[in-house]
């Protein structure tokens, strides 16, 4: 597939975690063009980053043939020839290379840096909420929610179609105007919005031109990282949050998940099992409100985003996006 390419990200710090949203998703085969494709896997794997550096070099040298070939000219290809496309004809620049150029570049914009609240921080917001017993919202977009807010807006439907074949999985079976719009008004009324920090094309590569399409002025929202949930979980205070307060959970881990929190003290009051899709929303938010909670954990795909903000703004209630984060502690990946 050839595509122009998608709309220039803007700056931010690389990152290392597991995305959210849901799905393995090979993408591999289709990207726009020359860019490269943002992985789902494992650690960076998952927001679509590289490896440092040096193990690039090693890698190169360790693989024959057309990898390390291809390696070189895609370094190439985003480094030097971009900067080549800047030299007056008949001129060099000698002994600068492009990650000079990029290094004196990035002081520049520095001061346009934009900071992400820390899990410490989130811990504090979160824990305040609860103490005073008011509603609060934790959001996160991934490539799934920012894939679905691009069909037929800033990308072609059938191009997301193509690089989003886990959408259904994640909750959206078809990206609509109404699911667009149901998600775009969460992003904009959340308390806080998890954003991506990885500049892979379907994450920071998107999330502007979307925010821009709907209308949402990203420097009037609360951000933190779109991993803030196992954030949270490696700075060791998903239990001291939880503590003492009643818990909900929502999503097919949630019976799982109950039985590991209270062998671990955990206070869960309600039990709300699989959310099948985004249609699904107005059925659990019934069962929502029929329960006595201090806090949602709510891990149900690109649904979550609507759910956590109608949670906190029509129950009044703290609602967490916990996405991937309940699978790997039920299975045992990570340890409370």
């Amino acid at each position: 597939m050839r595509r122009a390419p998608l709309p220039a990200p803007q700056a931010s710090t690389p990152q290392a975690m597991p995305a959210s949203g849901a799905g393995p998703a090979p993408r591999q085969a289709t990207h726009p063009k020359g860019v490269a494709p943002a992985g789902r896997g494992g650690a960076a794997g998952a927001k679509g980053l590289p490896p440092p550096p040096a193990e690039h070099a090693v890698q190169a040298e360790a693989v024959p043939g057309g990898y390390a070939e291809g390696y070189r000219d895609g370094v190439f290809a985003g480094g030097e020839a971009l900067v080549a496309q800047h030299i007056p004809p008949d001129h060099i620049l000698p002994a600068v290379a492009a990650a000079d150029l990029i290094a004196a570049g990035f002081r520049q914009y520095a001061p346009s840096l934009a900071r992400l609240s820390s899990p410490h921080e989130m811990a504090g917001h979160i824990t305040a909420a609860l103490d005073a017993q008011r509603p609060l919202s934790v959001v996160r977009l991934g490539d799934g929610e920012l894939l679905t807010l691009a069909a037929d807006t800033v990308l072609p439907g059938q191009e997301v179609q193509e690089l989003a074949p886990f959408l259904p999985y994640a909750g959206v079976p078809c990206s609509t105007p109404d699911i667009r719009a149901m998600l775009a008004e969460a992003i904009q009324a959340a308390d806080w919005v998890g954003v991506p920090i990885s500049r892979a094309p379907t994450f920071q590569g998107l999330l502007f031109p979307v925010l821009r399409h709907f209308g949402i002025d990203w420097s009037r929202l609360k951000l933190t990282s779109s991993t803030i949930n196992y954030s949270l979980h490696q700075s060791g205070l998903v239990l001291p949050l939880l503590q003492g307060r009643r818990v909900l959970l929502i999503g097919s881990q949630a019976p799982e998940l109950a039985a590991l929190l209270h062998s671990r003290g955990i206070h869960v009051t309600g039990i709300i099992g699989s959310v099948a899709g985004v249609m699904d929303i107005p059925r659990v938010m019934q069962q929502t409100a029929e329960h006595a909670f201090d806090i949602a954990l709510v891990a149900a795909g690109i649904p979550a985003v609507i759910l956590c903000r109608r949670i906190a703004g029509e129950l009044g209630k703290v609602a967490l996006d916990f996405g991937h984060l309940a699978d790997k502690l039920v299975t045992g990946e990570l340890q409370l």
